[in-house]
């Protein structure tokens, strides 16, 4: 149901280009940091999100997705189950296009909500792991 192969696919190929990966950091120990890295291999402007507002991998980071001053395609998000489901309601508030909740990371109440608010929504997947099946 939140991870349909239709709707990776449209995401990772039709929703637009830019990546808000909420938590990611400098820490290269990190999943974020190697997933990010990823996605920029693909053609994709990661933005990271994280408190501390670090660069990474050659992007200016933010503190949080509502100091972002352009537009988001998708959020990408790295934080624990029971601070998803906040994240993917900013992701709404900011006007995205879909949230992407990372393996492990399942808020069914948020998959709802954000459902009911028009964005596309898959959770416990991993792009990077999706990407490269896209052929």
């Amino acid at each position: 149901m939140y991870g349909d192969p239709a709707t990776v696919r449209k995401i990772l190929t039709e929703l637009g280009d830019t990546w808000a990966v909420v938590g990611l950091s400098t820490n290269q120990r990190r999943a974020a940091y190697g997933v990010a890295d990823v996605l920029q291999r693909f053609g994709k402007r990661i933005v990271p999100v994280h408190p501390k507002a670090e660069t990474v991998h050659g992007e200016q980071g933010y503190p949080s997705l509502e100091a972002i001053p352009f537009e988001v395609d998708v959020v990408d998000v790295f934080v624990n189950s029971d601070l998803a489901g906040a994240v993917a309601d900013e992701a709404a508030a900011i006007g995205a296009k879909a949230v992407w909740l990372q393996l492990g990371v399942i808020d069914e109440a948020a998959y709802d909500r954000t459902r009911a608010a028009g964005l596309e929504m898959v959770m416990d997947r991993c792009p990077a792991i999706e990407i490269p099946r896209l052929g």
